[in-house]
């Protein structure tokens, strides 16, 4: 019997792990991504200003996978009727379980010439490139399209950078909803748009976009915006290998035969009927629970193949907080409380360093939390 867990992000090692764990040794695990390391997502903003963090947030993938055996390639495309993987490499692997965990892609909605002249913020070459360019450029003028957590991050990140190179930059951050942080409470809003404005970046909501040129960004009001740099952070769509699209998932997280979609790949709607928001905390919750249902058919599979389906595990999306970090400040919610300064920034980073320890990746956890705090 084969199981294969198909991405190595926040899911996808965390899925492997616990299967690991409650796999008979018997029972065959491939792990495939197109990297060798496990990428710390939510802390890729930070290369821009810190590029040497890269050591931290990128973790060997032989350092935490016991037992699974690792492919280095990249998923082409998902069979899900048939259980089958083809691979870049010209490889296919055929499973009887899978986890697919393949993470999303940044969504441009058919908007003329952003894809070719923004770069998107997803891998650590992204970031390499944001560094480069806003360093060449000596700041200038960089516009960042979309104010989620991931836009606010980076836009701080881009403000505190330019302090610490001393340049004259106009740090310009956009959204077409009317506040920063859309859908989130508030009061979170709020505290991010005010942290934003304390670094001088430049808020402006209630604006859309509607295509680029090599030279500027055309607005939905007809304002042409020339940029120096530009990064896009407007959205996410689900991986070329699933068509493109993110898989809608029930509860238990089963699409259908023996393959579960995880994470950001998915459009989960959890065990109240609620849709899923696309964050780590959720990605990693919902693969222990594809993981305990995984191993649940396994063992029905081998030991009572003529019996009655095991019950499986539903999803529930209960939400831990949220946190955010603008350049050297942050901001969190726990609860219904707003912390911001050194206690925001405190839990920014046990959030990653919780991460890297529940993955076995205790020294680059303690490494994290340093050059956070201190």
């Amino acid at each position: 019997m084969h199981v294969a867990v198909l991405g190595a992000g926040y899911a996808g090692l965390t899925a492997v792990r616990r299967l690991e764990r409650a796999l008979p040794e018997d029972v065959e695990l491939t792990l495939v991504d197109e990297d060798d390391y496990h990428l710390v997502q939510h802390e890729l903003h930070r290369l821009v200003r810190y590029p040497d963090l890269a050591d931290v947030i990128q973790v060997p993938l032989a350092d935490v996978v016991d037992r699974a055996t690792v492919v280095t390639d990249r998923v082409e495309a998902v069979d899900t009727a048939t259980g089958t993987v083809d691979l870049a490499s010209g490889d296919t692997i055929e499973y009887d379980y899978a986890a697919v965990c393949l993470g999303a892609q940044p969504a441009y909605y058919g908007l003329s010439g952003v894809a070719e002249h923004a770069t998107p913020l997803k891998r650590v070459e992204h970031a390499g490139e944001i560094r480069s360019q806003f360093l060449a450029n000596e700041g200038g003028t960089v516009v960042v399209g979309g104010a989620g957590l991931s836009g606010v991050q980076v836009a701080g990140e881009l403000a505190a950078t330019a302090d610490a190179e001393g340049f004259d930059t106009d740090v310009v951050l956009l959204e077409q909803f009317d506040e920063v942080a859309p859908g989130f409470g508030r009061a979170f809003q709020s505290a991010v748009h005010e942290e934003l404005e304390a670094r001088e970046v430049t808020v402006r909501t209630g604006t859309s976009v509607t295509g680029a040129d090599a030279d500027a960004i055309d607005l939905g009001s007809g304002e042409r915006l020339e940029y120096d740099g530009f990064v896009w952070t407007g959205g996410i769509t689900g991986p070329a290998s699933l068509g493109g699209e993110r898989t809608p998932t029930r509860a238990d997280l089963r699409v259908e035969n023996g393959t579960f979609v995880v994470g950001d790949a998915a459009k989960v709607v959890d065990g109240d009927g609620e849709a899923v928001p696309a964050t780590a905390q959720a990605a990693t919750r919902e693969a222990g629970v594809a993981a305990r249902n995984i191993a649940r058919l396994v063992a029905h599979d081998r030991d009572d193949p003529e019996g009655f389906l095991p019950k499986l595990d539903r999803y529930t999306f209960e939400s831990r907080g949220w946190v955010v970090s603008v350049g050297d400040g942050a901001v969190a919610q726990v609860g219904p409380k707003i912390l911001r300064g050194s206690a925001a920034r405190a839990a920014k980073a046990s959030i990653g360093a919780a991460h890297l320890s529940s993955v076995g990746a205790v020294t680059n956890a303690s490494e994290l939390v340093r050059e956070e705090l201190f």
